[in-house]
């Protein structure tokens, strides 16, 4: 009886599907049919929600396989399924925790079909699904609404930005969290947003707030997710975008060769004209201009205001949930949004000193959160005594190679941000580590050292400045720094560029055989033909409005004159520069100092627009001038110079890392176990031994090349050679010397074609 029934379903199910056929052919004809089917699909529904805890069964046809087909031609009869969608709302939103797996999903899966269809909007589908998916126990439902939800939005997008849909779900996703802070349900709004920013379908900053408000929720989950928004977002939609640009690429000539080769047939003709229309799609990407993404900290509305509420709720408080990890995660922001805003919390730097030992765990990110804290706009007092502690916590003979190491980097990031932070005694102890065995605790003082060489040199003893340093104070242009002091404006490292352009015209006036200095017309007509290769590059991407991530020396104003005393003094060097100011009020002085100024003004930036390759050119120049400036003419390892190159790199609004704060204290001997993993890495799973040249076969075939003649030949039938190998046993030694000599012939020749020299 039990396979008569099933057998009976699956025959009323394919007369079905062959219904739901015909109507879409011809809806006129089966008009009929369709209503009888419908009338039991009412019948049904009546029954349902009679009784929503009985199951369906009675009649042929099941309740879910009835949705099923309505929901599949509804479309052709509009006036009489006008309260099909309703009906399936009222059972999903009154019934989904009593409905069966089954029907539920069968519920869902036909909203989204009228949804694409048409017969529903998005609003309309997204305010059904969006209360089911907080107010659900069920995770399975959950997952599937979430899924649906984040479709439909990526559909509704796709075409143009549909910014009265994105209105209505944003306020929902605020609303939601607003409502309740304590409770986990804003979870799900951190999840969406996360995810539709990034995939680059919401990037406005209402998107930015919705995270700012669950970063100030009371619910543990709900904060993480807030905050590692801010901390890792941006990085997550880069490697979305680096992953859809890095697709694989289409060989459409080895394409066409195989279709040649092989049999002809329509598949092959049709995967050869979507191969062309997909390489044609990312050609036309590809010359598209780049996307602005703002950086969710950069469309904050009020990071004043945000950071000192994320202090004051999570980290100052004392009746805050948060584990040790989580309020890291929270400081870490903090101090991001201080750094890069360049904002004033005062009360944050003494939170940290309770921090700031080596018995502490995850001591290197509190160092580093620290330095991201930091700004020229700080106060020297509010720094001094962490700088001092670290010292003493971390720098002693005493400590651990790891542990020195990790302190002195600490302490530069720190003065790189802001030097006045150092003192001069502590900072002629430091520099004492440079002789120290340890290559990281060395490379870490010696760090320190040449900083100061840039941006106070006068702080360090005559011995310790270096030439350069010595010569720029004897001459006045490395002058003493002061708190709040901004550079009068300019475009950094403009210099180089007019040098390298002057450089590049007298290079190429020499190829031509003229003389290196031109007329003014012809310079002028050169400036503008490079000008004009400029913008025709100016969709490639350019970094050169970014910092260059080390410190920037920059002169000062001219009323400061440093005496070349070897005192070490402060009270007799503050004595010399009150006198050096007086003397420096008259007004001959200060009419020498504007013509001073007006000679170190470029004229490439008051004649000319630069370009965007300019702007490369002039980012590679600086980075070049740092890197020989740090390292010297003479650089013994080529790793060295690369570390120090992208430490220079590193832009100004990038995150501080744990793993730069520990710097070269990594640098010790490799375990084996270190070497064997190091050694395989790359070279992926052996499961058996192959030889050489099975391994180079199996590369062929992954690529589809072909086999060589030798090798097909072992693979013919053995009665295809028979007859060759029986000429050759018959063979004399005539024809056998007739045949080598051919042969040896043949390859002096290159072959049957003879290209030999082609």
């Amino acid at each position: 009886m039990v396979k008569k029934r099933v057998g009976a379903l699956e025959k009323v199910d394919a007369d079905l599907s062959n219904l739901q056929y015909k109507i879409r052919r011809d809806p006129k004809s089966y008009t009929e049919d369709f209503l009888n089917q419908y009338g039991q699909y009412q019948s049904q529904r009546d029954i349902f929600m009679a009784s929503p805890n009985t199951t369906v069964s009675s009649g042929l046809i099941s309740f879910t396989d009835l949705i099923d087909f309505v929901a599949h031609v509804s479309e052709c009869f509009p006036e009489d399924t006008r309260e099909f969608p309703e009906d399936l709302k009222t059972i999903l939103t009154l019934h989904h925790g009593e409905l069966d797996s089954e029907l539920r999903e069968k519920i869902v899966g036909s909203l989204v079909l009228l949804r694409r269809k048409e017969i529903i909007d998005s609003s309309n589908l997204l305010n059904t699904l969006f209360p089911l998916l907080v107010a659900t126990p069920s995770k399975t439902l959950r997952t599937l609404l979430f899924q649906k939800i984040l479709s439909d939005l990526r559909t509704s997008n796709q075409k143009s930005i549909n910014h009265r849909l994105n209105r209505t779900i944003q306020t929902a996703l605020f609303n939601l969290l607003a409502s309740d802070r304590t409770s986990s349900k804003g979870i799900w709004a951190v999840k969406i947003t996360r995810e539709l920013w990034k995939r680059q379908i919401w990037t406005d900053a209402k998107t930015v707030e919705i995270m700012k408000e669950a970063s100030l929720s009371e619910n543990e989950k709900v904060i993480g997710g807030g905050v590692r928004f801010f901390l890792g977002g941006d990085k997550e939609r880069e490697e979305l975008e680096d992953e859809s640009s890095d697709d694989e690429v289409i060989d459409i000539g080895k394409l066409k060769h195989q279709v040649g080769i092989n049999k002809k047939n329509k598949k092959a003709k049709r995967t050869v004209e979507e191969a062309v229309k997909k390489v044609k799609k990312n050609e036309k990407k590809k010359n598209q201009p780049h996307p602005l993404n703002f950086s969710a900290l950069h469309l904050l509305h009020d990071p004043q205001g945000f950071a000192e509420q994320l202090f004051q709720k999570h980290l100052h408080n004392g009746k805050s949930k948060l584990n040790l990890d989580q309020k890291l995660l929270v400081l870490q922001l903090v101090s991001r949004l201080v750094g890069l805003h360049k904002l004033t919390v005062i009360s944050l730097y003494s939170y940290f000193i309770k921090y700031l030992t080596p018995r502490q765990p995850q001591v290197t990110s509190f160092l580093a959160s620290l330095a991201q804290a930091t700004h020229n706009l700080v106060p020297p007092d509010a720094l001094e005594p962490l700088v001092r502690k670290i010292a003493n916590e971390f720098v002693s003979e005493a400590s651990a190679s790891e542990v020195a190491s990790a302190g002195l980097n600490a302490i530069r990031e720190i003065c790189v941000r802001q030097p006045l932070a150092m003192s001069d005694t502590l900072l002629q102890d430091l520099i004492m580590y440079r002789k120290s065995k340890d290559k990281g605790t060395m490379m870490a003082a010696k760090g320190l050292l040449s900083l100061y060489r840039e941006v106070g040199a006068d702080m360090l003893k005559k011995r310790d400045r270096g030439k350069k340093a010595t010569m720029g104070i004897k001459s006045g242009s490395i002058k003493e720094r002061r708190f709040g002091e901004e550079e009068v404006g300019g475009i950094e490292g403009l210099e180089l560029l007019e040098q390298w352009k002057s450089d590049e015209r007298k290079r190429k006036r020499a190829e031509k055989g003229l003389p290196e200095l031109g007329t003014d017309e012809e310079d002028s007509q050169e400036d503008e033909e490079e000008e004009q290769k400029g913008w025709d590059n100016w969709d490639a991407e350019s970094d050169a409005s970014s910092d260059s991530g080390g410190w920037i020396a920059v002169d000062s104003d001219d009323e400061i004159n440093i005496s070349d005393s070897e005192d070490d003094e402060p009270a007799a060097k503050k004595a010399k520069l009150d006198s050096a100011a007086k003397a420096t009020d008259t007004p001959e002085n200060k009419e020498k100092a504007d013509q001073e100024l007006e000679k170190k003004m470029s004229k490439l930036a008051t004649t000319k627009i630069l370009t965007p390759a300019d702007l490369a050119k002039l980012q590679e120049l600086r980075l070049e001038a740092s890197l020989s400036k740090t390292l010297g003419k003479d650089v013994k390892s080529k790793a060295a110079a690369a570390r120090q190159k992208e430490q220079l790199a590193r832009h100004a609004d990038d995150a501080l890392t744990a793993d730069q704060i520990e710097g070269f204290s990594k640098l010790r001997k490799s375990t084996k176990e270190e070497m064997i993993a190091l050694a395989r890495e790359g070279k992926g799973e052996r499961g058996e031994h192959k030889s050489t040249q099975a391994i180079r076969r199996a590369k062929k075939d992954a690529e589809g090349k072909s086999t060589t003649n030798k090798e097909k030949s072992r693979k013919k039938n053995f009665l295809m050679t028979l007859g060759k190998a029986k000429y050759k046993q018959k063979r004399s030694l005539t024809q056998t010397r007739k045949t080598l000599k051919a042969h040896v012939e043949r390859s002096k020749r290159g072959g049957k074609r003879g290209n030999i020299g082609q």
